[in-house]
């Protein structure tokens, strides 16, 4: 894929148009932010008209998006029915702490994807649950037994093809007027540092049971 959002009805809503120097049509650079965060806000419209936003576990599987959620939720019934959505993965780099608090902002990663889902099936279904896995929890998925049919019966899988989608990125320094330059408040970027803290066992895990290599591999805070 080109990385340029598809064109035709949509077209509007994946064009940028404020800070359009910080839009990107680089497919790769999407590529490494949905391979990176795996939380997305899900907007659809719910039966009675109305905008609904839902939190939840993202993964990229090729050149689609994967979603998972219960067959009990109303949100994901409606998209899976071909309902509309729109698709938001934010990634937070860092604060950019300038003189002032109007100029003070961040640094991001940003997409929008849009589009229909559709709903994944038999054996391409448990291969999109364990794309879920593995994308949060390298390695997890060998570590652990299979999911029962019950369990596959009450989970939905749904793939969003990545075609029509924007990308915005800031990675700036502070941009204050000179009278500000000259005073004496500090400026500068703090990173943001993502990582997991010592894992805390379950109070039920039975004695002599070792933490797994899926958990250990994970980057530490």
């Amino acid at each position: 894929m080109t990385g340029a959002p598809v064109s035709g009805g949509s077209s509007a809503r994946t064009t940028v148009t404020r800070l359009r120097e910080r839009a990107s049509t680089e497919r790769a650079a999407l590529d490494a932010l949905l391979d990176e965060v795996h939380v997305g806000h899900v907007a659809s419209v719910d039966d009675t008209g109305g905008p609904v936003v839902v939190p939840t576990i993202v993964a990229r599987d090729g050149d689609r998006l994967l979603v998972h959620g219960s067959t009990g939720s109303g949100w994901m019934r409606r998209v899976a029915a071909g309902g509309e959505v729109c698709v938001a993965v934010t990634a937070l780099d860092a604060l950019v702490v300038a003189r002032s608090a109007f100029e003070s902002s961040m640094r991001y990663r940003s997409a929008v994807l849009f589009g229909r889902c559709s709903a994944l099936s038999g054996e391409e279904k448990l291969r999109g649950l364990d794309r879920l896995t593995e994308a949060v929890l390298p390695g997890r998925t060998s570590e652990v037994r299979r999911p029962t049919a019950k369990e596959l019966d009450a989970t939905v899988v749904l793939a969003l093809p990545i075609e029509q989608w924007s990308l915005k990125a800031s990675a700036e320094w502070p941009d204050d007027p000179p009278g500000d330059v000259a005073g004496a408040a500090w400026a500068g970027v703090v990173p943001v540092r993502p990582g997991y803290g010592p894992p805390l066992a379950a109070p039920d895990l039975r004695p002599g049971i070792p933490v797994p290599a899926s958990v250990l591999g994970l980057p530490r805070s």
